[in-house]
């Protein structure tokens, strides 16, 4: 994980209230995520950990507060202004929400033809450099989702997220669903990609080993709002049955003892 961290916030909630008819998931929420961090986010079934993404890429309106992204009021900006903002940043929703009846390469060329207005033949050109990125072998471009693996599918969306070139990487359940290999290898890849593109990773997870190798920080959705945020190491320590339970218990045990052999 980097050791230096700037305090620049790239996305910023304040006092969100997310609510669905009768059902208030979040209220009062507040959360800060920092430039050139890897931030997870975990939290028990139902505590809002999509929702919450879904709300700082303007795909949820919440019913009160504001949300802050790229330095832009982002509930506040017209339609031409927000298609501008979305250009910088990259998605990868939890499963891949690839098109089924396009192949890899046109899924990932798509938004550089619509949002770059790029011709067809550059589109191609730079779709393959971003498949390649994502670690997938050439010949992947050519198939369609249906033809991949889940760990390839991952890769495929990530290819089509890192696209348009984001400042911000939101990762919805990355590792779900890929065994222990592929997810670590996963792993290493968003930490790569990080590294060298200067990128910030808000990251969803329930997986404890992806906490312990690439997480600078982690924020922990509880009682509507987030408990804490901080090192892993504090919010390991933080006095609250969830987070003693989660960490604490033998998956907790477990990833944390590897973590501690790879370092």
């Amino acid at each position: 994980m980097s050791a230096a961290k700037s305090t620049d916030a790239v996305a910023e909630a304040h006092g969100v209230r997310n609510q669905f008819g009768a059902q208030v998931v979040h209220d009062g929420l507040d959360l800060t995520v920092r430039r050139g961090e890897v931030l997870a986010i975990v939290g028990g079934s139902g505590s809002g950990k999509s929702v919450l993404l879904r709300t700082i890429i303007g795909l949820n309106r919440p019913a009160a507060g504001t949300v802050r992204l790229l330095g832009e009021d982002l509930y506040a900006l017209d339609e031409e202004a927000r298609t501008r903002l979305e250009r910088r940043v990259g998605v990868l929703f939890q499963q891949g929400a690839l098109f089924s009846s396009l192949s890899v390469a046109e899924n990932v060329a798509l938004p550089l033809i619509e949002h770059a207005r790029l011709d067809a033949e550059e589109a191609a050109r730079l779709a393959a450099l971003k498949i390649a990125l994502a670690g997938l072998p050439p010949e992947a471009g050519d198939k369609l989702p249906a033809q991949l693996s889940g760990g390839m599918i991952k890769r495929a969306a990530l290819a089509r997220a890192l696209a348009l070139d984001p400042e911000i990487l939101f990762l919805d359940e990355p590792t779900a669903g890929l065994d222990p290999i592929g997810a670590a290898a996963f792993d290493r890849l968003i930490l790569t990609l990080r590294d060298a593109f200067g990128l910030t990773v808000f990251l969803v997870t329930h997986d404890l080993d992806t906490l312990y190798t690439i997480a600078d920080r982690v924020a922990v959705l509880a009682n509507k709002r987030v408990l804490i945020a901080d090192t892993l190491e504090k919010v390991a320590d933080a006095q609250d049955d969830w987070i003693r339970e989660y960490f604490h218990g033998p998956r907790g045990r477990a990833a944390e003892a590897a973590a501690a052999r790879t370092s």
